[in-house]
C-alpha cells in the first residue's frame, strides 16, 4: 500500500528549485554581496550538489523507494 506523502515532494520541489537556482548563478557569473561579504563562486557548487541530492533523497522517499523496506 502506497500512501502519498504531498509535504515530501514539496520539500523535494524547493531542494531542486535551490539547486536550479545556484546552476543559474553559475552560468550567469551573478555576484551575491551581502552587506562588505562577497560570497565565493564555489558556495554555488556545493548548493548545486547538496540541493540535488536532498531533492533525489526526497523524490525517493516520497516514492517508498526506501532500500531498508522488507
Amino acid at each position: 500500500m502506497t500512501r502519498s506523502k504531498p509535504f515530501t515532494w514539496i520539500a523535494a520541489a524547493i531542494f531542486a528549485l535551490i539547486a536550479i537556482i545556484h546552476i543559474l548563478r553559475v552560468f550567469t557569473r551573478f555576484q551575491v554581496i551581502i552587506g562588505s561579504h562577497h560570497i565565493p563562486m564555489w558556495v554555488s557548487y556545493v548548493g548545486i550538489v547538496v540541493g540535488a541530492l536532498l531533492s533525489w533523497m526526497l523524490c525517493r522517499e516520497a516514492r517508498g523507494a526506501a532500500p531498508n523496506e522488507p
